[in-house]
């Protein structure tokens, strides 16, 4: 080989070796935290030499921020772990869900809590109404420590409620009302003695309510407009709930006898809508501060008790859509001064007098489709005959005109007759 070949290979394998390391630094300093991604048009870190736009960086773990009190730090990434299950956020609110300010979050409030009032703590969290999409509450909610109310009214969140809350030492408001949340009632809040306010209505929870609820500890609880299937619980009698719906279920069963006393107090009684049969008890002239009284769509039987003259106060009296027979008593009529709808439609009464008939004129009183022959827009013979065919017998009759109270008449003028 000659001199010149010789020296002509070392000059190749010299710049290949060249080009070899030049390709190395330049992968390494593509690869480099510092380095624009061209794809995006932004680095991963800080900005460049050459001005390019960086992306931000990504969001600081709870150490690396500043809390106005540690309670606050506990609870930074709970949020944060929600608002990435998050699947439906229309109105935005999870934007302001961001830093250390836990305190200025849309939906969070907070406050000192029970134990230590220098402290500062997330209290309370208020979703109503922001139309939030998740598939579940669980390690949300139970892992707020602090929390005292929880509103969360009207989102679409799904799933069932975790036994863990019933740790929550401080949790006295829990509203979950219109939302699609399903499974059993949820146990867990059974037992909870700071528990006063518990909305569960407008969701698809199932089975039975267990009757230890009705006699907890609670001012109000609405758990109309599921699917709860069993009897009315004999123990309601011993409630102290002032605030009690149980409408738009599958309730079955008599009224309790012991309810309307023990709940002598409550201004509105929603059983409407249910599966409930028997007779009216006589008991429900106890309900002397009641403004509204709906039973409307069951399967009640049996005259009208006279006590419901006693209900001086109401202004709805619903008794529609049942299986309610007999004539109207006209102490009921004459005595409920400020009725302003009182419904009978839909059922098989037979007879009404003067001063019914003069809430008729009203119309104040419905009668529709009943059995009442002088009157319009009434049943078939055939169908009323057919119904009066299957006798229908209520326990303690006696009961039925007994007046529990002293009847304030009104200064009606009845009329005889309606055209």
């Amino acid at each position: 080989m000659s001199s010149t070949t010789a020296n002509f290979l070392v000059s190749t394998l010299y710049i290949l070796l060249l080009l070899f390391l030049l390709s190395h630094m330049s992968a390494a300093h593509v690869t480099n935290k510092d380095t624009p991604n061209f794809i995006t048009g932004h680095s991963n870190g800080h900005k460049n030499k050459g001005g390019s736009i960086l992306a931000a960086p990504p969001p600081l773990k709870a150490e690396a921020l500043v809390f106005k009190d540690q309670r606050l730090q506990v609870v930074y990434p709970v949020i944060q772990k929600f608002k990435s299950i998050i699947t439906s956020d229309p109105l935005g609110v999870t934007k302001s869900w961001v830093g250390s300010d836990i305190c200025s979050y849309k939906g969070f409030y907070c406050d000192a809590p029970p134990d230590n009032s220098s402290a500062i703590a997330l209290a309370s969290v208020d979703f109503n109404g922001f139309q939030l999409g998740a598939s579940t509450l669980d390690g949300f909610i139970d892992n707020l420590p602090d929390i005292a109310l929880f509103h969360a009214n009207s989102n679409n969140f799904t799933g069932t409620i975790s036994p863990k809350i019933s740790k929550l030492p401080y949790l006295y408001e829990f509203d979950v009302s219109n939302n699609q949340l399903s499974g059993p009632f949820p146990m867990a809040l059974l037992g909870m003695t700071t528990l006063t306010f518990l909305d569960i209505r407008f969701n698809f929870f199932t089975g039975a309510v267990p009757p230890q609820i009705f006699t907890q500890n609670l001012e109000a609880l609405f758990i109309n407009n599921n699917i709860f299937t069993q009897s009315l619980p004999d123990n309601l009698g011993s409630t102290h709930i002032l605030l009690l719906t149980l409408a738009n279920n599958k309730f079955n069963g008599p009224i309790p006898r012991s309810l309307p006393k023990a709940l002598s107090t409550l201004t509105e009684v929603l059983l409407l809508n249910n599966q409930l049969t028997g007779c009216l008890p006589y008991e429900i002239g106890f309900l002397e501060e009641a403004t509204v009284f709906d039973a409307g769509n069951n399967e009640l039987t049996g005259p009208l008790p006279f006590s419901l003259s006693c209900l001086e106060k109401v202004e709805l009296l619903n008794l529609a859509g049942n299986l309610l027979y007999g004539m109207v008593p006209e102490v009921v009529c004459a005595g409920l001064g400020n009725l302003v709808n009182f419904s009978l439609s839909d059922n098989y009464f037979t007879h009404v007098g003067p001063y019914c008939r003069f809430l008729i004129q009203r119309g104040v009183l419905d009668v529709r489709n009943n059995c009442i022959p002088d009157l319009p827009s009434q049943r078939s013979v055939i169908e009323c005959a057919t119904f009066f065919a299957r006798p229908r017998m209520c326990p303690f009759m006696w009961s039925y005109g007994f007046i529990p109270c002293k009847v304030h008449f009104q200064n009606y003028s009845p009329v005889s007759s309606i055209p």
